[in-house]
C-alpha cells in the first residue's frame, strides 16, 4: 500500500505560523502576528537554500511555501500518497481556504514588485474545471483580483488520462494495480470508484503588483468575499523583482506596423509570419512589443530572431485548434507554438526566441498532436528568458538536429514533458531553467531510432512532476546531468532515472550525473508495489554497460530508496548492469535502503556517507535466484570510504557500512517496513 509520511492534518491556524518543513523554523505566538509581522520563511525545494548551494536555476525567484506562513486556513499534508492534493504540494503540504476572508499571509524577505502563486481548485462535478478569483493585497498598496481557474487542471483514469471524472475504465483490459487483476476478465467486471486516479490538481497564476513592495512587507492571498469557489489551495508563492519591459533594437522589423494586434482582438499570426518574412530578407531581428497576441497555428522559424519585451510583457497565447483533416504527422489540433522545419524537410537552424511568453489552452493529453509550445528540428538555436504555460510539451525537438541551447526559461503546467530531446539531437544544452507541475518527465533525453550524443542537462530546478521523473535519460552517447535539484515526483518514476527502455537505443561512453540535489524523491512505484530510488537504473530492452559515473549527488529526504538498480522481472535473467561507480554521495534520510539492488551486475562505491536509514544500508536481491551457495548475481564492489553519521548508518555502526555486504551478500527484503525520516539538515563540514 502507498505510504503516507503522516496522516494528512487539517488544522485550523488563526493567526500563527505553520510549522515549517525546512530545519530550524519554528511557529511565531499569534500575539506575535497581531503586532509585526514574523520573518518570512525562504526556502528552496521546500528545504533551507543552503542545501541545495550551487544546485538548481537561479532566476531571482524568492520561494516561500504557504505552509510556513501566517494563516487561518487549514493546513493539508504532509502525505506523499499519490491522487491526494498534498502529495502534488512542494513540499508536500499546503494550505486551504475554504471560506471567503480566509487568508495566507507572507512576509517578503527581499523586495518585490511581482508573484507567481501556485494553487489548487476544485474541478466542476461533470469536469472542465472552476474558475474565480484570488484576492492578493498589501496594506493600502496593493489590492488585486487575480483571475484563476482549474481548467487545464484535473485529469483523470489511466492513460492517456481524461477530463471526465465519471469516465469508466479506459483500458478494462490492462493490468490494474488498484485490484491486482485485469478489470475485463473478472465477474462482474471490475469497477473502480470514480473518480478514478485524479491527479495533476495545481496550477500557477503571474501577478504584476504595480508597486514596489519593500523587505519585510505583507502580502495576503485570500478568497475574496463572495467568492464562488467551494475552495483554494495555495501551496507556495514565488516573489521576484521583474524589470521594466525592454526596449527595442535600434534596427528591427516591428510586428506591430506588419499588423500584429498587441490587444489579443485580432488574430495576429499572418501578421507575425510576414515580419519574419521581411525579418529574414533583411537580415534583422523581429520585434514584438509588450501585448498579448492571438496565434492559431505554429509559426515556422528558420534563420530569424524574434524578440519580446520580457515574458512577463509580451505574451503569445491562442486556443487549440482543430484542423480540418489530420496533418501528416497525425496531428488533429494546432495551437500556439514556435516550430522549426521538420528534420525530414532539412530542419532549421539559426534561430533564436527570446524574451516572451507562450500562453496555450491545452487541457488534454493526445500524443499524436503537436500542440507544444516549441518544436520541430532547431539546429544552432537558442531559446531564452521564456515561459511556456499550459501546452502539451514545454519543447519537444525532433532530431536529428545539432547545438541547441534552453536557458534561463520557466516552462510550468503542462500535459506531458517539460523539454525532450527526441532522436538524435546532439550538442545540445538545458541550462538554468524551471521546469514545474509537468504530465511526465521534466527533461528527458530519449534517443529514440537515432541516438543522442553529447548532451548536457545543467542546473535546473524540477519541482512537481505530476507523472514519471524529473530527469530522464532513455540511452544515448556521452551525456551529462549536472547541478540540477530535483523535488516531489509523484508516482511512476522519481528524481533521476536511467533507462534502457521506449525502443531507445544503448547507453554508450560517459554518462556522468554530477552534483545534483533530490528532495523527497524515491516514492512507491503503485504497479511494482515497491519502493523506488531517488535515482533509478532500469533495464527493460537492453543491459546497461556504459561508464556511468555517479558523483556528488545528494539525495535527501527519500520516501524509500536513495539507489535502486532494477531490471524487468521478465529479463532478470538475461539482462545485467555493470561499470557503474557512485562516488562522494551524500545520503540524509531514506525511508528503507541507501542502496535497493534487483538486478544482476556490479557496481563500485566510494565515499558514499549516509545517515537517517529507516532500514538498512542494502537490499541486495540481485536476479531473485536465491542462490546462497554462490551469493547475489548482484556485487556491491567497495571502494572505501562508506560510512554512516548516525545511529542508523548503512551498517552496524559508522564504519565502512559495505564490509558486511561484499561482495555479493544476499540481504533481500522485498518489501522493508519504512520509516519516515526527520527533515534534511546540513552536513557538517569536515
Amino acid at each position: 500500500m502507498p505510504r503516507s509520511l503522516s496522516s494528512p492534518r487539517f488544522a485550523r491556524l488563526a493567526g500563527v505560523v505553520a510549522m515549517a518543513l525546512v530545519a530550524g523554523a519554528t511557529a511565531v505566538p499569534a500575539a506575535v502576528a497581531t503586532t509585526s509581522p514574523p520573518p518570512g520563511v525562504e526556502t528552496r525545494a521546500a528545504i533551507d537554500p543552503s542545501l541545495s548551494t550551487n544546485r538548481g536555476a537561479r532566476l531571482g525567484l524568492v520561494e516561500q511555501e504557504a505552509e510556513n506562513a501566517v494563516t487561518d486556513g487549514e493546513l493539508i499534508g504532509p502525505s506523499r500518497d499519490a491522487y491526494t492534493l498534498p502529495a502534488e504540494a512542494s513540499g508536500r503540504a499546503a494550505v486551504k481556504l475554504d471560506a471567503a476572508g480566509e487568508s495566507v499571509q507572507f512576509t517578503l524577505t527581499k523586495p518585490a514588485n511581482a508573484l507567481t502563486v501556485r494553487y489548487a481548485l476544485p474541478d466542476s462535478a461533470t469536469g472542465g474545471g472552476l474558475s474565480g478569483k484570488l484576492r492578493v493585497s498589501s496594506g493600502s498598496a496593493v489590492d488585486k483580483l487575480v483571475g484563476v481557474t482549474s481548467k487545464y487542471s484535473w485529469l483523470y483514469n489511466q492513460y492517456p488520462f481524461t477530463n471526465d471524472p465519471n469516465a469508466d475504465l479506459l483500458h478494462p483490459d490492462w493490468w490494474l494495480a488498484e485490484c491486482g487483476c485485469v478489470p475485463s476478465e473478472q465477474e462482474p467486471v471490475y469497477q473502480p470508484d470514480k473518480p478514478f486516479r485524479p491527479f495533476h490538481f495545481y496550477a500557477e497564476q503571474r501577478v504584476l503588483l504595480g508597486t514596489q513592495l519593500p523587505a519585510g512587507a505583507t502580502v495576503s492571498i485570500s478568497l475574496p468575499a463572495g467568492t464562488t469557489l467551494p475552495w483554494a489551495v495555495v501551496d507556495v508563492v514565488d516573489f521576484q523583482q521583474v524589470a521594466a519591459p525592454l526596449k527595442a533594437p535600434r534596427v528591427r522589423v516591428h510586428a506591430v506596423a506588419m499588423g500584429a494586434d498587441p490587444t489579443g482582438k485580432k488574430d495576429s499570426t499572418a501578421a507575425i509570419e510576414a515580419a519574419i518574412a521581411k525579418a529574414k530578407q533583411r537580415g534583422v531581428p523581429v520585434w514584438v512589443p509588450a501585448g498579448t497576441y492571438k496565434i492559431s497555428r505554429h509559426i515556422v522559424v528558420d534563420d530569424v530572431t524574434i524578440r519580446g519585451a520580457g515574458s512577463w510583457y509580451t505574451i503569445f497565447t491562442g486556443k487549440q485548434v482543430t484542423l480540418s483533416t489530420p496533418a501528416p504527422d497525425g496531428s488533429t489540433h494546432t495551437g500556439v507554438g514556435f516550430y522549426g522545419r521538420s528534420a525530414e524537410d532539412g530542419g532549421s537552424s539559426n534561430v533564436r526566441l527570446a524574451d516572451f511568453a507562450i500562453v496555450g489552452d491545452v487541457s488534454e493529453r493526445i500524443d499524436d498532436d503537436q500542440v507544444n509550445g516549441i518544436g520541430g528540428a532547431l539546429s544552432d538555436s537558442v531559446v531564452n528568458k521564456v515561459y511556456i504555460q499550459r501546452t502539451k510539451v514545454g519543447v519537444w525537438l525532433d532530431g536529428p538536429m545539432d547545438n541547441f541551447r534552453l536557458l534561463n526559461s520557466v516552462v510550468v503546467d503542462q500535459m506531458a514533458d517539460g523539454l525532450n530531446f527526441h532522436t538524435g539531437v546532439t550538442s545540445s544544452l538545458a541550462k538554468n531553467n524551471l521546469f514545474r507541475n509537468t504530465g511526465d518527465d521534466a527533461l528527458a533525453m530519449w534517443a529514440d531510432g537515432v541516438t543522442n550524443a553529447d548532451n548536457t542537462f545543467e542546473r535546473n530546478t524540477v519541482q512537481t512532476p505530476t507523472l514519471a521523473n524529473g530527469i530522464a535519460i532513455y540511452g544515448g552517447t556521452d551525456i551529462t546531468v549536472v547541478g540540477n535539484l530535483v523535488a516531489d515526483p509523484i508516482r511512476e518514476g522519481s528524481a533521476l532515472h536511467l533507462g534502457s527502455r521506449f525502443g531507445a537505443q544503448p547507453f554508450a561512453g560517459d554518462i556522468s550525473l554530477r552534483n545534483n540535489t533530490t528532495v523527497r524523491a524515491g516514492g512507491l512505484e503503485l504497479n511494482w508495489n515497491i519502493g523506488m530510488g531517488a535515482l533509478w537504473v532500469f533495464s527493460l530492452e537492453r543491459s546497461i554497460d556504459a561508464n556511468v559515473l555517479v558523483q556528488g549527488d545528494h539525495y535527501l529526504d527519500s520516501t524509500y530508496n536513495a539507489i535502486m538498480l532494477v531490471t524487468d522481472w521478465s529479463q532478470k535473467d538475461n539482462l545485467r548492469q555493470e561499470n557503474l561507480t557512485f562516488k562522494n554521495i551524500k545520503v540524509d534520510g531514506v525511508g528503507t535502503s541507501v542502496l535497493s539492488a534487483r538486478t544482476a551486475g556490479s557496481a563500485t562505491f566510494v565515499n558514499v556517507d549516509a545517515r537517517n536509514v529507516g532500514a538498512y544500508g542494502v537490499n541486495n536481491c540481485g536476479a531473485f535466484n536465491w542462490d546462497w551457495v554462490n551469493g547475489s548475481e548482484f556485487t556491491a564492489i567497495d571502494g572505501g570510504g562508506n560510512d554512516g553519521t548516525s545511529a542508523t548508518p548503512w551498517g552496524d555502526g559508522p564504519a565502512n557500512w559495505l564490509t558486511r555486504y561484499t561482495p555479493n551478500t544476499i540481504s533481500c527484503n522485498d518489501r522493508p517496513t519504512v520509516v519516515a525520516p526527520p527533515a534534511p539538515s546540513p552536513w557538517a563540514q569536515p
